[in-house]
C-alpha cells in the first residue's frame, strides 16, 4: 500500500466517529447501561472498544433457502475477530420463496424497511447482509442504500444441480414439469416423489439463473459483494472461505469509510444491468433495480434496462435461456469471468467493497470454459436477455426474457385469454371448455397492491402449443425439454391494464407484463 494510502486510511479514521462510541464510551448514564448490558453476554473492556460489526442472519427454518446461515455466521465472526472487529449478529425477517404466498414480493418492502430500522438503531459501525432468496437481496441493498453504513453483501450461494437418471435438473426450472406432468397423468405418484427427492439435494437458492441467483449476481456486479460471491455453492467449503473473507472486509470497510452510496452510483447500477442482460437474469431484477435506484435518490425508466440490453450480448449459457447451471457457471470462473468478457461494457472505474475499482478487481479473471461463457465477439445471441416491448396490453412497457423464448413467440398474435384475479384463474385454468390453443396469450391481471408483483411460475405454467398436443398434458410440457415455455402474461391492473381485444405483438416465454416503474 503506497504512503498516501495510509495517509488518507488514518486521516478518514481519526475523523470519523464510530457509531459504537457514542454508545459504549459515552460517561452518562446511558453509557453504564450499555457497557454493563453488553458486558453480560461476556464481552470485555477491549471488546468494546472494537468496531461494532452488525451480522443480519436471516436464518429461518421456513426459508430453505437461508437454512445453513447459522453456520456461515459463524465463519463471518471468526473474519471479523481476526480483523479487529467486534461482530455481533442480529436476526430480521426471512421472506422464503418457496413457502409464502402468494409471493415474497409483498414482504420485500417489509424486510427492507426492518433491515434499515435494525441498521439504524442499534450501535453497529458496519454491517454485513446475509440473504439469498429471492426478494432477500433486494431488501437489503435497500436498506443498505437509505442507512448508508459500511455494508458488505454475503449470499448463502446456490444448490448443487440436482440429478435424476444421469440428468441435470434445475430448481425451479424442472419442478413445473414434473408437476404438471403428474397433473396430465403422464408420471406416477411414486415417480414425482423420486423427482422430488432428486431436484433439490443441497443447502441454498435455486441454481438456476433465477432471481436469486440474479441478484446475488448483482450484488457483486453492482461491487457490494466479494468477487466470486454469487456462484460458489451453499455445500462448497469455499463458501466458507468467502464468508470468513467477507467479515474481515467489512472491518476494512469501516476503517477506511467505504459506504455503500460510495459504491452503489448510477454507473454501478449500468454494470448491474449489462451483466444481468449478459447472464440472461431474470425480469424481476428490474423491479428490484429500480427500487434500489429509487431508495439511492435516482430514477431508472425502462428505457436505461431496454437500451443497455440492445447494446450488451448475451454470452451466459445457463438455464432457463441455456444448457448449464450455477455449478459450472462457479467452475468456468463465476461473475468475475462474464465480467471480463464484458469490459467493454462496464464502466471499470466503479468503487467495490474490495477497495479496489472493477477493472483492478478484474486484472487476473479468467474464463475456465468458454461453453458456460463465451465471449462478446462470439455470444449465444448480440442482444441482452430482456427487452421493453409495448401494446395494447402494456402501453406502459412489458419485460421479455428474450433469451428464453423461441424465434416465433417474440413477434406473435393471438386471442387474449384474460383472468381477472389469481382465483379466476385458479377456477378456469384447467376447464376442458375454456377458449384456448396454441396461439392464446394467457394474461393474469395483477390483484395485489401496488408494485406487489408476484410469479407467474406461482399461478400456473401452460403452455397453449401443449394443450392442443394430442395425448399430451392439457397445460404442461415435456419432460424432455430443456425450456419450459410460460405465456402466462399479468398485468397491473393498478396501472389500467386492458382486459380484452386481440394482441397486436406478442412476448414470449418468461415475459410477464409487470409495471416496473412503482
Amino acid at each position: 500500500m503506497a504512503q498516501g494510502d495510509g495517509e488518507h486510511e488514518a486521516e478518514a479514521s481519526s475523523a470519523r466517529k464510530l457509531k459504537s462510541e457514542s454508545y459504549f464510551q459515552e460517561k452518562e448514564l446511558w453509557g453504564f447501561i450499555h457497557r454493563s448490558f453488553t458486558k453480560s453476554m461476556g464481552y470485555t473492556e477491549e471488546d468494546l472498544r472494537k468496531p461494532v460489526i452488525g451480522i443480519c442472519n436471516t436464518f429461518s427454518e421456513l426459508n430453505k433457502c437461508h437454512s445453513h446461515f447459522n453456520e456461515l455466521v459463524e465463519y463471518v465472526k471468526r473474519g471479523v475477530w481476526q480483523a479487529g472487529g467486534l461482530p455481533m449478529a442480529f436476526p430480521t425477517i426471512s421472506i422464503g420463496e418457496p413457502y409464502i404466498k402468494p409471493t415474497s414480493m409483498l414482504l420485500r418492502n417489509l424486510m427492507a424497511m426492518d433491515t434499515e430500522e435494525m441498521m439504524k438503531a442499534q450501535p453497529i459501525d458496519g454491517v454485513v447482509l446475509i440473504g439469498g432468496c429471492d426478494k432477500t437481496v433486494p431488501a437489503q441493498l435497500m436498506a443498505a442504500a437509505s442507512v448508508n453504513i459500511p455494508a458488505i453483501v454475503l449470499t448463502g450461494g446456490p444448490m448443487l444441480n440436482g440429478r435424476l437418471n444421469g440428468r441435470s435438473l434445475g430448481a425451479c426450472t424442472d419442478c413445473y414439469g414434473f408437476t404438471l406432468e403428474h397433473k396430465a397423468g403422464n408420471i406416477t405418484d411414486e415417480e414425482l416423489a423420486i423427482a422430488e427427492n432428486a431436484v433439490c439435494r443441497s443447502d441454498g437458492h435455486c441454481m438456476v439463473m433465477g432471481t436469486a441467483s440474479t441478484m446475488a449476481s448483482i450484488a457483486e456486479a453492482i461491487g457490494m459483494a466479494l468477487p466470486g460471491n454469487a456462484a460458489i455453492p451453499a455445500p462448497d467449503s469455499r463458501r466458507r472461505h468467502m464468508a470468513e473473507r467477507t467479515g474481515k472486509q467489512i472491518v476494512e470497510l469501516v476503517r477506511r469509510d467505504i459506504r455503500p452510496r460510495d459504491i452503489m452510483t448510477a454507473e454501478a447500477l449500468e454494470n448491474a444491468i449489462a451483466v444481468t442482460m449478459a447472464s440472461g437474469g431474470s425480469t424481476n431484477a428490474i423491479i428490484h433495480l429500480i427500487a434500489i435506484s429509487q431508495r439511492l435518490g435516482r430514477k431508472l425508466p425502462l428505457e436505461t434496462f431496454d437500451a443497455i440490453s440492445a447494446s450488451t450480448p448475451f454470452i451466459l449459457n445457463l438455464r432457463p435461456s441455456g444448457k448449464y447451471q450455477m455449478e459450472e457457471y462457479f467452475e468456468a470462473g463465476g461473475v468475475p469471468a462474464l465480467m471480463k468478457e464484458l469490459e467493454a461494457h462496464l464502466h471499470l472505474d466503479c468503487l467495490t467493497v474490495t477497495g479496489r475499482t472493477i477493472r483492478e478487481n478484474l486484472a487476473s479473471a479468467r474464463t475456465l470454459n468458454r461453453d458456460v461463457i463465451r465471449t462478446a465477439a462470439e455470444p449465444l445471441d448480440a442482444q441482452g436477455g430482456i427487452a421493453v416491448l409495448r401494446g395494447n396490453l402494456a402501453p406502459d412497457g412489458a419485460l421479455v426474457k428474450q433469451t428464453a423464448v423461441t424465434a416465433r413467440l417474440k413477434k406473435h398474435r393471438g386471442q387474449a385469454v384474460v383472468f381477472e384475479s389469481p382465483a379466476d384463474m385458479e377456477a378456469r385454468i384447467d376447464d376442458p371448455d375454456l377458449d384456448v390453443d396454441e396461439n392464446s396469450v394467457l394474461v393474469l391481471k395483477n390483484a395485489g397492491p401496488k408494485g406487489g408483483t408476484g410469479h407467474a411460475r406461482d399461478r400456473a405454467d401452460s403452455d397453449p402449443e401443449e394443450a392442443a398436443r394430442p395425448g399430451g398434458a392439457r397445460h404442461g410440457t415435456d419432460l424432455g425439454r430443456e425450456n419450459q415455455r410460460h405465456v402466462l402474461r399479468r398485468a397491473d391492473r393498478s396501472r389500467g391494464a386492458r382486459s380484452g381485444g386481440r394482441r397486436q405483438s406478442g412476448v414470449g416465454a418468461h415475459g410477464r407484463l409487470d409495471r416496473a416503474g412503482h
